[in-house]
C-alpha cells in the first residue's frame, strides 16, 4: 500500500489550483489516489461542553495569540503535517469540495450540488469568505440543507504560515497575527451567517506549516487534510473525476471543488457516485 505521503506528493501538483489561479489543461492531470494510511481515530468538531455542563475555554485573542506565538520558527512545511486530518474511520469516503472566491473562484456548480442532493450523499464544503460574499443566495440554500455541513476555507485564501511560506504562487500569511487573521475573520463571518462555529478548516492551497497548524486547533477547529485529489484542482475531465473516485480506499478524504461549474468535476461525480453507492460504498460528512 503507498502510504499518505506518496499520494500526496504525486496528486498535489494539481490539488485547490482551481481557487482562483490559472488552471493547467486536463491532459496535464495525473488521475489515481492510493489507499491512504490507517485513520489514527474519528474526526471531531469544536469541544464539546466538559461534563456538569460547563464550557471548554474561550478560543485565545489576537493579542493572546501574538504573544504566544511570537518568535516560533516553523520546521516543517506541505499538506501531509501532525495534525492535518487525511482520513475517516469505518471505512467511509468523506466527500469535501472547496470555494475559493476571488478572481475566477466565485462560480456555483448547481449541478454537482444537485447530483448530490438527488442521490443523498452528504458532504462537507469549505467556504471562502469571498466566495460567501459573491453567492448569498446559494450560501442561504446550503446553510439550510442538513446534507451538508459547512467549513472553514479562509478569508482570503492563503497558505496558512507564520512566516509568509506561498505556494502554487500564492504568497501565505506573513506571521502568527496574520495566520490568525485568515482563520478567525471568516470563522466569525460563518458564525454570525450559521448560528454556529464551523468545527473544520482548510486553508488556501492545502498548506500550512506546524505552528499555524497549531494555530488553527488552538481556535477550536480541526485542519481536514485529503488523500484523494478527486478533480486535480478542477482540471480533470469528468472520466478522470469518475476512475479517480472509483479508485478511492476506504477511509478516504476527497478534495475537489464546487466553484467551477464549466469544469469536468460535476459530471465526472454525477458517472461515478451511481456505482459507489450500488457497490455499498458510505460516505460522510467530516464531523459525522
Amino acid at each position: 500500500m503507498v502510504g499518505r505521503r506518496t499520494v500526496v506528493a504525486a496528486a498535489l501538483g494539481l490539488a485547490a489550483a482551481a481557487c482562483g489561479a490559472p488552471r493547467r489543461t486536463a491532459e496535464r492531470a495525473a488521475v489515481g489516489a492510493a489507499a491512504p494510511d490507517a485513520p489514527s481515530g474519528p474526526p471531531s468538531g469544536p469541544p464539546s461542553p466538559a461534563p456538569g455542563g460547563t464550557r471548554p475555554p474561550a478560543p485565545p485573542t489576537r493579542e493572546q495569540v501574538l504573544d504566544r506565538y511570537a518568535g516560533r520558527a516553523p520546521q516543517q512545511w506541505g499538506t501531509d503535517l501532525p495534525g492535518v486530518v487525511p482520513t475517516v474511520p469505518d471505512g467511509a469516503l468523506a466527500l469535501t469540495f472547496d470555494a475559493c472566491g476571488g478572481p475566477g473562484g466565485d462560480g456555483y456548480d448547481a449541478a454537482l450540488i444537485g447530483t448530490l442532493r438527488r442521490l443523498r450523499v452528504p458532504a462537507t464544503l469549505f467556504l471562502n469568505s469571498r466566495w460567501v460574499d459573491a453567492n448569498p443566495g446559494p450560501f442561504a440554500e446550503l446553510a439550510a440543507d442538513p446534507l451538508f455541513e459547512l467549513g472553514n476555507h479562509g478569508t482570503a485564501h492563503r497558505p496558512l504560515s507564520v512566516t509568509g511560506r506561498s505556494a502554487y504562487g500564492i504568497t501565505g500569511t506573513a506571521d502568527p497575527a496574520a495566520a490568525y487573521d485568515e482563520v478567525a475573520a471568516n470563522r466569525a463571518k460563518l458564525t454570525a451567517l450559521l448560528g454556529r462555529a464551523p468545527g473544520w478548516f482548510r486553508a488556501g492551497t492545502a498548506h500550512y506549516d506546524e505552528v499555524a497548524v497549531a494555530l488553527v486547533a488552538e481556535l477550536g477547529e480541526r485542519v481536514a487534510g485529503f488523500a484523494v485529489n478527486g478533480d486535480g484542482g478542477a482540471t480533470f475531465t469528468p472520466g478522470q473525476v469518475a476512475a479517480t473516485l472509483a479508485a478511492a480506499a476506504p477511509g478516504s478524504i476527497v478534495i475537489s471543488h464546487f466553484n467551477h461549474p464549466d469544469a469536468g468535476t460535476g459530471e465526472g461525480y454525477a458517472r461515478a457516485l451511481p456505482a459507489l453507492l450500488d457497490a455499498g460504498r458510505r460516505f460522510v460528512r467530516l464531523s459525522d
